[in-house]
């Protein structure tokens, strides 16, 4: 079994060294810091993990499924942090994340969209953010719509009446050469510059959610505006076995 608590001290490390890597990286694309969201990818990690990344200064948290954030949020609060889907989103599991979640990062499909708006009415809800997940390299294991389906998606994700489209998510290959990541990156970019010409994401910049420990500098440097971090803050994932 791995230790499933961190030296408060060693995650501050972390945090403050991410922060200046941010930091760094946005100098060199001459971008300011402030346009770059930092979220911690609290995954498998237990509350008294994520309790600690609070007090680090941490303030958005990333969950890969459902149940799971459910159970923190409860022993946490809601508003202890901005919470993050960035798991795949199953229809049934739509309900509750409508009301567990700051921003989900996956739509993937009209019919997602779809159930996602009426639950938002069944709810109570007024307004429900959404990233739109493009699957880039076309990757079988992974979620998220393919380039030629988006513009379709999107215009589906405009006619609902809760949905508030925010920007677009993408995980790319994993290849231990970062360059040969940046491709993906810049395709994204260009498709939110495009989206963003015909005003899907109203008067907001549209959001790029891009790029994780070992990419993430790369992803700042081609425009990310969000950045999901996990084994960079927390080391490795927490297992039971």
């Amino acid at each position: 079994m791995l230790e499933i608590t961190l030296n408060s001290e060693r995650l501050r490390a972390r945090v403050a060294d991410v922060r200046q890597r941010i930091q760094a990286s946005a100098e060199r694309s001459k971008r300011a810091v402030e346009q770059i969201t930092l979220i911690a990818v609290s995954k498998t990690h237990p509350p008294c993990v994520l309790q600690q990344a609070i007090e680090a200064g941490l303030s958005d948290l990333g969950e890969n499924r459902v149940q799971e954030a459910e159970q923190k949020i409860a022993e946490l609060r809601r508003t202890i942090a901005r919470w993050h889907l960035i798991g795949n989103l199953q229809a049934n599991k739509a309900r509750r994340a409508v009301n567990l979640f700051d921003l989900i990062h996956t739509l993937d499909s009209a019919a997602l969209a779809q159930r996602l708006d009426r639950l938002c009415v069944e709810e109570n809800r007024e307004r429900l953010p959404v990233l739109v997940q493009v699957n880039l390299a076309g990757e079988e294991a992974k979620s998220g719509i393919s380039e030629g389906e988006l513009s379709k998606l999107v215009e589906e994700v405009a006619a609902c009446e809760h949905l508030r489209l925010m920007g677009l998510m993408t995980i790319p290959p994993f290849l231990e050469d970062v360059e040969q990541v940046r491709p993906f990156f810049r395709r994204l970019r260009s498709l939110r510059d495009q989206l963003g010409s015909q005003g899907y994401f109203g008067d907001g910049r549209g959001e790029l959610s891009m790029g994780m420990s070992h990419d993430y500098e790369a992803a700042i440097e081609e425009g990310a505006t969000m950045v999901r971090i996990g084994t960079a803050l927390f080391g490795q994932r927490a297992v039971v076995t």
